[in-house]
Order: structure tokens, then C-alpha cells, then sequence
């Protein structure tokens, strides 16, 4: 990665950053982490069919072209392609990052079991790990293995979302506790609070009435 243009990034110029990557794809279109660096800022921004374009046009100049096929899953999986994401990453290695997409991908397409096969495969666990360990928990409806996960997240870590999702875990059990949870989450971002309460309305009438719920959508 190029730092000195990472750090317009970081910086909040992107479209100085954008260009000068654009500039150094140009003076040298076969080397591959110009191509992996600016497909990254791209799906960054929310522009996910752009990074598979360039990926795509990519496979055919750069260096190394296998080293773009990670990144097309990612951008698959953005796109929500899929069962195309998981044919590209059955065409690498199963390392960590290939394991996580993976899992995220079974998720998304309700595979929960597989999703966590995948995700507890993960040598190196960090706080990314623990999240999505808890949701497909959660998603198989197991809320106290989900709140386990979530709670080795630092308090100072934790989202608008985990903490929301922590409420969830304790709400048929500890109503105070969970109600804790909710008004962190709230305060943190109050539009994500109102969108999960929304989402999960029919789980928490379920749980206040002390029953067994489903996972999440």
C-alpha cells in the first residue's frame, strides 16, 4: 500500500487520493496492489460495482491476477452476489480472511451452521472475529453463546449495534440490564437503535413473553 496516498485518504481527501492512484495505475497498469488499494478506498465509499469493474478489467493486465480474487468476493458479497463470492473464494486458500468471508457469505444466505464452522476456524480472533461469532449465534437463536462473544468485545469497542444486540441477549432474562444496553445504543446512534428495534420487534415480543426466538434476519 502506498502510505503517502493512504494518508489523503485518511485525511478525508479522497478524490485527491482516488486520482493519484488513477495516475499511478496508468504509469504502471501491471502492478496488482495499485489495483487492490484503490478497489479498497472504492468499496469504502459505498461504491462496490466500481471496484468490481476495475477488478474485473484488472484480472486481464495486472501482475498477478490471483492476488484480485479476494477482493472480488469481498465485492460480491457487497453487491449481494453470492453464490458468486463463494465460487471465487473456493478458488483460494483457506486462510483467515477467506474463513471470515465465507462465513459472513453463509450467513447472509441463512447457513448459519456452516457460518459457523467457518467463523470458529479463525486462528486469529480479533474484535471483527468475536462480532460476527455472536450474530450467527444469535442467528441460531442461541443467546447466551451470542452475548458470550459480544461481551469479549472492550466496552469502549462496542458499536451502536453490539451494544443493541447485548440488550437483545439479556432481555427475557435481565430487563434492566438490557434496557442499559438499548439506551448506550441509542445514544450512540440513535438511527441504527430505531432501525434494530424495528427489525427485531417481533423477537423482542417474543422474548417478553419468555419464549425461545429465532434469530435475526
Amino acid at each position: 500500500m502506498d502510505q503517502k496516498i493512504n494518508q489523503l485518504y485518511e485525511e478525508g481527501k479522497v478524490d485527491q487520493e482516488i486520482h493519484a492512484l488513477i495516475e499511478k495505475i496508468d504509469h504502471n497498469p501491471r502492478e496488482t496492489a495499485n489495483y487492490l488499494q484503490l478497489a479498497t478506498y472504492l468499496l469504502d465509499q459505498g461504491s462496490a460495482e466500481q471496484a468490481r469493474e476495475l477488478l474485473t478489467k484488472a484480472r486481464g493486465i495486472a501482475e498477478d491476477p490471483q492476488a484480485l480474487v479476494y477482493d472480488l468476493a469481498v465485492c460480491d458479497y457487497a453487491l449481494g452476489d453470492f453464490d458468486q463470492a463463494l465460487a471465487r473464494l473456493a478458488q483460494i486458500p483457506d486462510d483467515d480472511m477467506t474463513m471470515y468471508q465465507k462465513a459472513l457469505v453463509y450467513l447472509k444466505l441463512g447457513q448459519s451452521q456452516k457460518a459457523l464452522a467457518y467463523a470458529l476456524s479463525i486462528k486469529e480472533s480479533d474484535d471483527r472475529v468475536k462480532e460476527l461469532i455472536g450474530d450467527i449465534w444469535l442467528a441460531l437463536g442461541e443467546l447466551e453463546a451470542a452475548r458470550a462473544s459480544y461481551l469479549e468485545i472492550a466496552e469502549g469497542q462496542r458499536s451502536s449495534k453490539l451494544n443493541f444486540l447485548l440488550g437483545l441477549t439479556y432481555f427475557s432474562q435481565d430487563r434492566e440490564q438490557a434496557e442499559e444496553f438499548f439506551a448506550k445504543s441509542k445514544k450512540q446512534d440513535p438511527k441504527y437503535y430505531q432501525k434494530a428495534k424495528d427489525q427485531y420487534e417481533s423477537l423482542l415480543k417474543l422474548l417478553s413473553q419468555g419464549k425461545a426466538g429465532a434469530g435475526k434476519e
